[in-house]
């Protein structure tokens, strides 16, 4: 669809500058964990003062779009959902997607930064949520209402946010099935909490990767006993630990042994990697915080692309029974826990993945020792199906219009368990899978920011993709 892209830059930069970046500053004020970090969400009542902040921005906005209709829809014991209906022409149905949940607050922030603590340096915004996705809805809602501004026709859209994305979306199969006659089917999905490799150009996400998180409890004895009297008799429940975590990854290279935990990757992925690889050269993994002189897990950086997005990796993400270091006496200490977090290539079952690690961490303990494991977490991933046509030349377009270069596609690590949902429920829906979490913005880290500038231009580039779906037949 042809439409004046300075006139459509000028009003989305404006809406940004003028309305978004205030109502968002707002907003990462607000502690509102998602519900596995803060099982007291009712109580606290955060997670209604963030709704009621959006809902006041949004109401405001889509007062000037004819019809439009906002509900914030609540179902007994479970986080609300923002639902937002815009008509447009024809019967087609695009469904816009973003969260408003955050994750905890993470130690590390930069003196005067914090999660909470809203913080413009040059063109970026600190704080948590801002970029994981807080921004999604303001998006969506600027992307249409800059269409309007040019008299540009879309279909109708729908715009879902949920408050529950960073627990696993676990109440959002129930508000899909609730909603389900509102929702209609939509022929494309746009989703805006995904990541993007530079700020350069558009990075469209092809895949996403399944999840396994739970623990792993080693237990020697009932209590603590002074190591000089123990130690050499009862083995250590860390040492036991670790030596269970080497049947499922080898501590020396870090490769997942089990390989009942692989799929093939498809080798249009392969090609997509390659292609990324290329692009982001060195920031491969440059982009990430290396202490001292780390070094990446390989030199080639196609295989990194692929071992973040389609392979298998074992994460060791919390740990109890470990005394602190300025607390801990000559004790052997009666267990460990570790709390792990195993990434899943998209394709591989959630459900039987974890059924696999139980199995392999659970079995023959050594010393006969008193070993629980609990992998209660399993989710599978997504592998995007095959761009239409005209998609992928509205994408080429997008980018080249919001950024001035071409699109890049590649997977992410990360999970979005709505995505799969989706696919399942709609599998001849297109999608449109991007975001703002470029280098170093570091999501579910400390000093999370939104990049301003990008988010402007994924604004852009969302505006002429939705006007090129309700282009597409005519």
């Amino acid at each position: 669809m042809m439409f004046d892209s300075a006139r459509l830059k000028k009003f989305i930069g404006t809406c940004w500058d003028d309305a978004i970046v205030p109502s968002i500053i707002e907003y990462i004020r607000i502690p509102n964990k998602s519900p596995y970090y803060d099982p007291q969400w009712v109580e606290h009542g955060y997670m209604d003062d963030a709704v009621k902040l959006m809902e006041a921005w949004a109401r405001e906005k889509i007062s000037a779009l004819a019809g439009a209709t906002l509900d914030v829809v609540r179902l007994p014991g479970r986080t609300p959902v923002i639902f937002i209906e815009v008509p447009g022409e024809g019967a087609d149905t695009v469904l816009l997607y973003g969260h408003l949940d955050k994750q905890p607050e993470m130690q590390g922030w930069w003196d005067g930064f914090g999660p909470w603590t809203p913080v413009m340096k040059g063109e970026r915004l600190y704080g948590r949520g801002g970029a994981d996705d807080g921004y999604a809805m303001y998006g969506a809602i600027t992307a249409l209402l800059a269409l309007k501004e040019q008299g540009v026709s879309h279909a109708r859209c729908v715009i879902l946010i949920e408050a529950c994305e960073e627990s696993g979306s676990y109440d959002l199969p129930f508000y899909i099935d609730h909603l389900a006659a509102r929702i209609g089917k939509p022929s494309l999905v746009i989703c805006l909490d995904s990541g993007c490799g530079n700020y350069d150009q558009l990075w469209l996400t092809t895949s996403l990767r399944g999840l396994v998180m739970g623990t792993l409890t080693v237990r020697v004895l009932s209590e603590g006993v002074h190591s000089g009297d123990a130690s050499g008799i009862v083995p250590s429940s860390f040492r036991i630990a670790r030596n269970l975590l080497s049947r499922l990854e080898d501590e020396a290279t870090g490769r997942i042994l089990t390989d009942e935990l692989y799929v093939q990757v498809p080798p249009q992925r392969i090609e997509q990697a390659r292609s990324a690889a290329k692009v982001l050269g060195p920031e491969v993994y440059s982009k990430l915080p290396l202490a001292g002189g780390t070094l990446p897990m390989g030199d080639d950086l196609t295989e990194l692309v692929l071992n973040r997005t389609w392979r298998p990796q074992l994460s060791v993400i919390g740990a109890d029974g470990l005394t602190s270091v300025a607390d801990a006496g000559n004790v052997l200490l009666p267990f460990t826990t570790l709390k792990l977090s195993l990434r899943l290539p998209p394709t591989m079952d959630g459900q039987k993945a974890a059924e696999i690690a139980t199995r392999v961490l659970g079995k023959d303990a050594p010393y006969n020792a008193q070993v629980e494991v609990k992998l209660d977490r399993g989710s599978t991933g997504w592998n995007a199906p095959a761009l239409a046509p005209w998609l992928e030349a509205s994408v080429a377009r997008a980018s080249e219009m919001a950024f001035g270069k071409p699109a890049v596609y590649m997977g992410e690590g990360g999970s979005i368990p709505f995505m799969g949902m989706l696919g399942e429920k709609f599998p001849d829906t297109q999608f449109v899978v991007t975001g703002v979490l470029g280098p170093h913005s570091n999501a579910h880290g400390p000093n999370e920011f939104l990049d301003i500038p990008t988010g402007k231009r994924v604004t852009m580039a969302i505006a002429q993709v939705v006007a090129d779906h309700y282009m597409r037949a005519r």
